[in-house]
């Protein structure tokens, strides 16, 4: 009922909205003689804003035409490498001609072996994964990218099947599997736990596809550390009350007809009530930048805001199972975790190199959340560990922003550079001791 009233609301206001994209053009357009006075520009100021809270945010692009390395531009090509139902792997061809130009240039880069391969894991939490387009930004001129792209649940008709937890470390195992050996994950916020459960599942296997490092960013491994104000919503309600209250039917016309959803929209109403007088008072700032003239304020508005609005549906089993074993049950941090009945053993992790990431202010993931895996994963030594805390950002600035791109990434970079040397150090011993 909640999903259809929302889409006959959205539908209602195109007719408004259409209206206002019209009446901002009108009034200043230059043949409009008062175009430049204060009560056309504060009209169609209004007309803007109007516009840009009621319209429907689809998937933003990735925008990463190019990268930069040592002074010289590399065109990107974003490309799906492996697909699923539920999860397309982008890679991010970089130029292969303008690459070795690039590094030819550069004294730290010529002569080196190929750039290390570094899986993003984008969470599944209600955005898309462009939202870690300043990640994949990082990245991008010294490593070989891949991200995950998960699906919109809402896209899906249902007979393409059910999507849970399970569902969800069995992609990312096969996606290790794809990527081969000694390859570098980043898990930013909600997948965490699932990743952290895969990589011990192959571990215990011996896998020989298991990562080098594995970096955690603002997840919830144990949501009981610093809990937030999320964290205690999600202990304070009982199961079936997210069942009842957080789970809709998607509508026609989409796709998902009739597929049972966490909708995406509902998430964003829980994420922007957080923090609801910093967006109003963003808006206010766009409507006076829009009023005063201020092109490039109001451009930075909107980037961000065609990002943020933007969300997609999760299935109903995914949602659910989250909430109960991760956020409700603290399964992986009380070492009850099971995958598909077979027991996850953190123990079996002792050879990955080990990172967490956490922001001061983070108001999703507090302080501790993701420290904790250093606990869980006792069997890591203490020398192939990394535990880092941002100054002054919040959930948002651990993984994008000037701060990420400053301090944190080439933390992320430097831990990932010296496990590599570690380990080809490890291969010349043994060869030597070998002969």
């Amino acid at each position: 009922m909640l999903y259809g009233l929302y889409e006959m609301q959205r539908a209602a206001a195109g007719p408004a909205r259409a209206l206002a994209r019209t009446h901002a053009w009108a009034l200043r357009a230059p043949w409009n003689p008062v175009n430049e006075t204060p009560g056309a520009r504060t009209l169609a100021a209004m007309s803007d804003v109007f516009e840009s809270v009621t319209r429907f945010y689809g998937k933003p692009a990735w925008n990463l035409p190019h990268t930069s390395l040592n002074g010289l531009d590399i065109a990107v090509r974003p490309r799906v490498a492996w697909r699923d139902v539920w999860c397309d792997l982008i890679h991010f061809e970089r130029d292969p001609n303008q690459l070795a130009e690039a590094r030819a240039a550069g004294t730290r880069t010529r002569g080196l072996a190929a750039d290390p391969r570094v899986l993003i894991v984008a969470p599944l939490s209600g955005h898309y994964a462009t939202l870690l387009r300043g990640t994949v930004a990082a990245f991008l001129p010294d490593h070989e990218v891949y991200v995950t792209d998960w699906a919109d649940a809402r896209m899906r008709p249902v007979w393409d099947g059910r999507f849970d937890l399970d569902d969800y470390i069995a992609y990312i195992r096969a996606m290790f599997g794809f990527l081969g050996p000694d390859a570098h994950v980043v898990s930013v916020c909600q997948p965490g736990p699932p990743v952290l459960a895969a990589i011990a599942l192959m571990a215990e296997e011996n896998n020989p596809n298991l990562p080098a490092t594995m970096t955690y960013m603002g997840s919830p491994i144990d949501t009981r550390c610093s809990p937030t104000i999320p964290n205690r919503l999600a202990e304070e309600r009982p199961f079936d009350w997210f069942r009842s209250n957080m789970i809709h039917t998607v509508p026609a016309p989409w796709p998902g007809t009739l597929r049972r959803v966490y909708p995406g929209f509902v998430q964003l109403a829980s994420f922007m009530n957080l923090n609801w007088e910093r967006h109003v008072d963003a808006h206010w700032e766009f409507f006076n930048h829009l009023v005063e003239g201020d092109g490039d304020s109001a451009s930075r508005h909107r980037e961000f805001y065609d990002e943020y609005l933007a969300v997609l549906d999760l299935t109903e089993e995914f949602y659910l199972s989250t909430i109960q074993r991760i956020f409700q049950e603290h399964h992986l941090a009380t070492d009850r975790f099971y995958w598909r009945g077979r027991k996850v053993d953190l123990q079996a992790i002792e050879k990955i190199g080990l990172m967490t990431v956490e922001g001061e202010k983070d108001d999703i993931s507090g302080i501790g959340q993701t420290q904790a895996a250093h606990d869980l994963c006792s069997g890591i030594p203490a020398a192939m560990r990394v535990d880092y805390v941002q100054p002054g950002v919040g959930h948002y600035g651990v993984f994008n922003g000037r701060r990420f791109r400053m301090e944190i990434a080439p933390r992320m970079k430097a831990f990932m550079r010296a496990r590599f040397d570690a380990a080809r150090e490890a291969d010349h011993q043994f060869a030597r001791s070998g002969a």
